[in-house]
């Protein structure tokens, strides 16, 4: 995970997804462990059977379900295949593009302000 620079890492056994490991799930382990993790692995730490969302969910749904059920990660399934991964702040960035674009738009749009 520090090599790649992500927050979580997809655990699978081919198409079947075991478990998701995320940043936290391993500081929360090393805390419980008293500091030393040295034997543990990836097992002893995931959150099994995760949370996925289907490649064709729409991102207010996808948004929603991860609210729902209190995820900040979830891996993308196409036809029950690991596709990807999404986090929330992929999400919010996206909204914060898509708000920006709304935005310049409505400015285009709107006739001048003058004030009184």
């Amino acid at each position: 995970m520090e090599d790649r620079n992500v927050g979580s890492v997809v655990i699978a056994d081919g198409d079947d997804i075991r478990g998701i490991v995320t940043d936290r799930d391993i500081a929360l382990n090393c805390v419980a462990a008293g500091g030393d993790t040295s034997g543990m692995t990836a097992r002893d730490v995931m959150t099994e059977k995760p949370f996925t969302v289907d490649a064709g969910v729409g991102v207010f749904d996808l948004f929603r379900q991860m609210r729902e059920h209190g995820v900040r990660r979830a891996p993308i399934t196409d036809g029950g295949k690991l596709t990807g991964i999404v986090t929330m702040d992929d999400l919010l960035v996206l909204l914060q593009d898509e708000m920006h674009e709304l935005t310049e738009i409505i400015r285009a749009e709107s006739p001048p302000y003058t004030p009184a």
